[in-house]
Order: C-alpha cells, then structure tokens, then sequence
C-alpha cells in the first residue's frame, strides 16, 4: 500500500509564487530580499492556514540561496523550528540563545522560526528582548502567531509585522480547480465554491475537506455529495424557502424547516444561514454591489432571478427579523419555537390578508325587502330663504332657495361686528365641546324617520328573555370575548314589559356595555324576535358589597355545589379559614 500524504503537505508551496492570496506580504519579501532590507526579526500574524508557516520557509531558503545549490537543497541545517506551545519556559529560551552565536555551517543566515510565539510565558518573552533586538548578523528570527494580542509591546516594537489575511472564497476555489486537475478529479464548480465556503479563509482546512470529500465520493466531485458529506444546508434549501416565503405559504414552510431538522441541522445553522441568503439576494438587485456575491456562475444566475421576485423593503425586513432571532436563539427556552415564529412573521411580510373592495356599493330596496326589513325614508331638511325687514331678518322654508341679490349687497356693505377677545368664549375646533357640538348640528341637519310598524313585535316572556341572554353569553366565551361575557354574568337582568333592567356596582361596567350593546340587542331583538326591547342600565354602589365575599361566604358557594364538602369538614374537623 502506497503512503499517502495529505494536499496540505503535496501542494505545500516552494516559491513565492505559488503562495495563494497573500501577493502583498510576498512582494514586500522579495523586494526587501532584492534590496538587502531585510529586517532581521519578522513577526507574521493571521488566522490559521493562510501561509505563515509556509511564507517562513521559504524565505529561509531564498535567504541562503546563491545560485550555485540544487532544487532539492532545502538547508535544513541552517532552518531552527521551535513550537513555542510547548518549549515555553525560560531554559528554552536561554537554549536559543546559546545556540544563536554559533555561525551557520552552510549558507549565510540561521533561521530561528518560533510558532505560536504567543504562548510563551513573560519571563521567557523577557529573556528573548535582548537577543531578538540585536542579534548576531547571521542570524535571523520569524516569530509566527495567530494571537497578536497576547504578545507583549516590548516584542512588538523589535518586530516588522507582517499582518496575513483571510484568503478569499474566489482565490481558494481556483486553487482546488488546480489540485483537482492536477489528481485527475472531475469537480463541479458548486462542489469546490461549498468547500471554499467552509473553509472560512484557511487554504489548510480547505484542502483537508477537499481530502476528506474525495475519499467520500472518488473521483466524481458533485455538489449533493459535499453537501452530504459536510453536513451542510446547500442553497437549494434557501431558494425554495424564500420562493415559499414570497408566496405566503406558511404550512409549506413550516414542514420544509422541519425536513430540514429532521436532516440533523440546528434551528440556529438555518435562520442564520437564510439571513445571509437575503443578504445576497439584497446585493444582486444593484449592479454595483454584484461583485460582492460570492458563489459559482451558474448560482448568481439562480440569486439574480430571484432577487427579481422580491422588493427591496422586503428583504431589508426579513434580514432584521431574522438577524433578531439569531441573537435570541441561545437565550431562548423553546428555541424551535422561536425559529418557527420567525419565519410565520417572514412569511406575513407580504401579505394583506383578505383584501376588501374599496368600491362603494347602494344596497337596493329588494334586499331590505327579501329579508322582511322596510326601508328607511329619509326627510331631506328644506333650504330656507332669507328675507330683511326694518328690524330683523325673516327666515322661510322653501323647497328651492334663491337669495335676493340686493340681500346680499346689503349685507356687504355692513361692517363686521367687532370682537372683544378679553370676553370672548368661542370653542376651539379641536377642543371635545367643538366636536360634540358639529355632531349633534349634523344630527338636527337630518331628521331620520324610521317606519317601526312593520317590525316583529312578538310578546316576550321572562324564561326566554333568560335563555336568549345566557346563550349570548356563551357564545361571548366562544369567541373569546372573556371580559365581555364576565360583565353580563355579574347580574341576572329583568324584564320589565319592553325595558331590560340591570344593575352595576360602578360606573366602569356600565360604560363597557353601553359601548357593547349594539350586537347585543340585535341579537336578542332578531331571537326574540321584538323590535321594541331596550337596555336600562342602572349604577347602584352599595351592590359592590356583596361581591366582597368572606371564608364563610365562599364555602357556602362551594357547599351549594357540592354538599359533600360539608361531610369532608365535620368527619376531618376541619376549620374554615
């Protein structure tokens, strides 16, 4: 069996050249190589696996080349590697030190690359300050960390920094498409954009994932074999998601998301990731930010044609309803909940529910008729005409009102009556007074007349009355109307020929059923069928009393009820309190 080596050790880079989105970092170091300025004490920080390790090596190498060695020199006589997570104590350091005077055997520099720098303790950074300041010209130090923090000023000021970034999805996919083709791997560009994707900046990661993949799929690399194999949400979850979304289908959605539970997925991984989803549809509605879209050809052609279907406010909205609930996931104690609230809120963004008519609509006589109502007539007030006399004004109702041009003239030429503004009390017209007088002017502006006889006027007794009222009630406590349904309940009302008497214990009560009357007695009106009942709705005060009810009163209650009670005290002997 054939030893296998990792890609993260095969295509480990041997130029300059062949390091891979750190172009800036690299220019500098062969410029300062070309140039003689080198500084002899470097310190390169980044995230994991962007090049740091590597970048050090070679630049040991290129340091000590001078034409005249072969390809396969590596003078590692002359490379010292030091993990600092491990040899992080003060007689490591006065090791180096030691070792530091002693000229390299081969080559001009000795190279000391120091990794995870940041680990060692103060008293060995300590001991390290003078050596690292002025070493010996042979020698050159390379500290390396992911943690620049956690390293003391004193270092930092004796180092040229060299800060490695992230490397981008497009320069991590393009370098997979090489190692692909160099491995003889058929790779679909979605399949290496995924890995590209998981890696989050770290070549060394997406080289492992790409490892890890082949030996799942050979050498056929599709797009459903690393979603399988990563266990992660492609976009083909988030495109019909937000198709669902857009169309308001809530009970479609809601069994999608639990699909995508049932797959092994968190709650968390899927609002998160349909943020981000419109976050990049919200980029590809403007040319100018399309660049921004990070994803495969063939995926910006799916997300431009969606990013038609939905408006710019939407997606504004869904990005902060579902940013909201990613920051409440952790806290929250029913965190599926919580996800399917999110996405029902998402799901009702665009829509109105049942949308009315807004056209208005003259509800002909035979209506009234077919439901054995008479129409009412309406009195039209008459126009009045004005006539002067020597000391007043004459007003008549006429049916046509044409006011006499020399009326008016006179009138004109009037002067206006002077206001005195210490004593005058006229309302506001937004003062309550204002209101309440333009209502009751626009009431005595129309006298209403409505024809009563042929109303149903059927004779009521006490029992029915009782009946119909508590099956109004009962239907208040279907609908939910709680409250409404408790005030009813609190006095049995009486009936009084056509007059329906109850009493309150406070004004409150009576004002809430004064403004819920109007479905009450149409209800009982049309099951009683009589026209003619009313509600007289009285405030007595002292009734308040007996509902303050004492122990003793609320075991009578309880005896009415269950007389069981009282033989459960006297065999326990037991006191009411």
């Amino acid at each position: 069996m054939e030893h296998f080596i990792v890609s993260a050790r095969k295509y480990r880079p041997q130029t300059f050249k062949d390091v891979v989105g750190q172009q800036a970092i690299t220019n500098t170091l062969l410029n300062a190589i070309e140039n003689n300025h080198l500084a002899q004490a470097l310190l390169f920080t980044g995230p994991r696996g962007v090049g740091k390790t590597t970048c050090a090596r070679i630049l040991a190498k290129m340091i000590n080349s001078d034409g005249s060695e072969t390809e396969e020199e590596d003078f590692a006589f002359n490379i010292f590697e030091l993990d600092a997570a491990s040899n992080n104590s003060v007689d490591d350091i006065r090791s180096l030190t030691d070792q530091v005077r002693i000229p390299p055997q081969v080559g001009k520099y000795k190279v000391y690359i120091i990794d995870e720098v940041h680990m060692l303790s103060q008293a060995a950074f300590n001991a390290f300050l003078k050596t690292l300041e002025e070493p010996p010209k042979h020698c050159v130090f390379i500290l390396a960390t992911t943690e620049k923090h956690k390293i003391i000023p004193t270092i930092l000021s004796r180092c040229q920094i060299f800060d490695f970034k992230r490397i981008t999805v497009t320069d991590t996919k393009k370098y997979l498409t090489y190692i692909a083709q160099e491995q003889g791997i058929t790779a679909e560009d979605d399949a290496l954009h995924i890995i590209a994707q998981k890696a989050d900046g770290a070549m060394r990661d997406a080289l492992s994932i790409f490892d890890r993949v082949v030996s799942f799929s050979g050498k056929n690399l599709t797009r459903q074999a690393v979603t399988e194999n990563l266990n992660v949400l492609d976009y083909e979850t988030y495109f019909k998601s937000t198709d669902l979304i857009l169309e308001n289908k809530i009970p479609e959605l809601l069994i999608q998301f639990n699909e995508t539970l049932s797959k092994g997925f968190d709650g968390h991984h899927y609002i998160a990731g349909l943020a981000s989803h419109f976050r990049d549809l919200l980029v590809c509605q403007s040319e100018q930010t399309l660049e921004l879209l990070e994803v495969g050809d063939d995926t910006k052609l799916k997300y431009q044609e969606q990013s038609r279907k939905a408006s710019h406010s939407f997606l504004v909205r869904g990005i902060e309803l579902a940013n909201d609930c990613d920051l409440k996931y952790k806290s929250s104690r029913n965190q599926r909940l919580l996800v399917e609230l999110c996405i029902m809120q998402l799901a009702s963004i665009t829509f109105d529910g049942e949308k009315k008519n807004s056209k208005h609509y003259i509800i002909p006589a035979s209506y009234f008729k077919s439901k054995g109502i008479t129409p009412i007539p309406v009195v039209i007030p008459k126009k009045t005409e004005v006539k002067e006399n020597s000391d007043h004004l004459e007003i008549k109702e006429v049916d046509k009102v044409e006011k006499p041009k020399e009326v008016v003239a006179a009138h004109a030429n009037k002067p206006l009556p002077k206001i005195d503004l210490k004593n005058d009390h006229r309302t506001s017209g937004l003062s309550l007074k204002s209101i309440k007088a333009k209502k009751e002017h626009l009431i005595r502006q129309m006298e209403v007349v409505i024809d009563v006889e042929d109303l149903p006027k059927e004779e009521v007794t006490e029992d029915a009355f009782l009946k119909t009222w508590k099956s109004y009630v009962e239907l208040l406590h279907k609908k939910g109307e709680k409250i409404m349904a408790s005030i009813l309940e609190m006095d049995t009302p009486k009936l009084d020929n056509t007059s329906i008497k109850i009493t309150f214990p406070n004004e409150t009560l009576k004002v809430e059923l004064e403004r819920a009357q109007y479905p009450l007695m149409e209800y009982l009106r049309k099951t009683l069928k009589n026209y003619d009942l009313k509600l007289d709705i009285s405030v007595n005060e002292e009734a308040s009393k007996k509902y303050v009810f004492t122990d003793q009163d609320k075991y009578e209650k309880l005896k009415e009820k269950n007389p069981n009670i009282e033989l459960l005290r006297t065999t326990f002997g037991l006191d009411i309190n």
